[in-house]
C-alpha cells in the first residue's frame, strides 16, 4: 500500500513537472501595428482652379527623387464639364516643378480626370516648355491610391508608380534630383470646377 502511494506520488510530481516546463506551443502574437493615413484634404470651390490657400503664390520649395504620397477621392470627383470637349482635359493632383524653373517649362505631376464613368490617372510633365500627358490607369472613388514620382537619372525619365505599376516618361532637367516647388491640386483644363470638389492627400 505504501509503495503504490509513493508510487502515485511520483507519478503526479513528474507530470506537474513536464507541465510546467513544456513550452508554449502557441506562436507569439506577430501582428504589426499600422500606423493610420493621415489626410490633407485640398478642397476646391465652384468656379475656382487652385484649392483653398494653394494659387500660384503658394510656392513651397522641394528637392527629392522619390516623391510618394497617397491619394483619395470622393464623389466630388464625378462631373461634366459645361462644354463636352473639356471632359477630356487632365486636372492637376500632386508633383513638383523642375530643374528650378516655372512649372511650365519643367515638371512632373501625376493628373487626374473623370470621362466614361471612370476615374482616370495620368503621368504629366513637362520638358522645355513642351507637355506630355499618359494615361496610368483607372482607379475606384474611395479607394487609396498610392502615387510615386522618381528621377530615374540613369536612363532621364520620371518613373510615375501607381499601386505598383511602374510607367517611364522622359526628363529633360538636368538637376541631380527634382529641384523647384511643390504642385498641388488644380482643376483644369480651360474649364473651372463645375462645383466642389474635394481630394485627399498624405505624403
Amino acid at each position: 500500500m505504501y509503495n503504490r502511494c509513493l508510487l502515485l506520488i511520483n507519478v503526479l510530481f513528474i507530470s506537474t513537472m513536464f507541465l510546467c516546463c513544456k513550452k508554449n506551443s502557441t506562436p507569439p502574437d506577430s501582428t504589426i501595428p499600422t500606423t493610420p493615413i493621415v489626410f490633407t484634404t485640398y478642397s476646391i470651390k465652384q468656379g475656382q482652379y487652385y484649392a483653398d490657400g494653394y494659387d500660384s503664390s503658394h510656392f513651397v520649395r522641394i528637392i527629392t527623387d522619390d516623391l510618394k504620397f497617397v491619394a483619395k477621392f470622393d464623389s466630388s470627383a464625378i462631373y461634366s464639364t459645361f462644354f463636352a470637349t473639356n471632359q477630356l482635359d487632365v486636372n492637376k493632383l500632386y508633383g513638383f516643378s523642375d530643374n528650378n524653373t516655372d512649372h511650365h517649362q519643367f515638371s512632373a505631376r501625376v493628373g487626374w480626370a473623370w470621362y466614361y464613368n471612370a476615374l482616370h490617372l495620368f503621368g504629366y510633365t513637362y520638358n522645355n516648355g513642351e507637355r506630355t500627358i499618359q494615361q496610368l490607369g483607372q482607379y475606384q472613388i474611395g479607394q487609396n491610391i498610392n502615387c510615386r514620382i522618381q528621377v530615374d537619372n540613369g536612363n532621364k525619365n520620371y518613373l510615375f508608380t501607381i499601386n505598383g505599376k511602374t510607367t517611364a516618361m522622359p526628363r529633360a532637367a538636368t538637376t541631380a534630383k527634382g529641384s523647384g516647388y511643390r504642385l498641388y491640386p488644380y482643376f483644369g483644363g480651360d474649364e473651372p470646377a463645375p462645383h466642389p470638389v474635394k481630394i485627399q492627400i498624405s505624403e
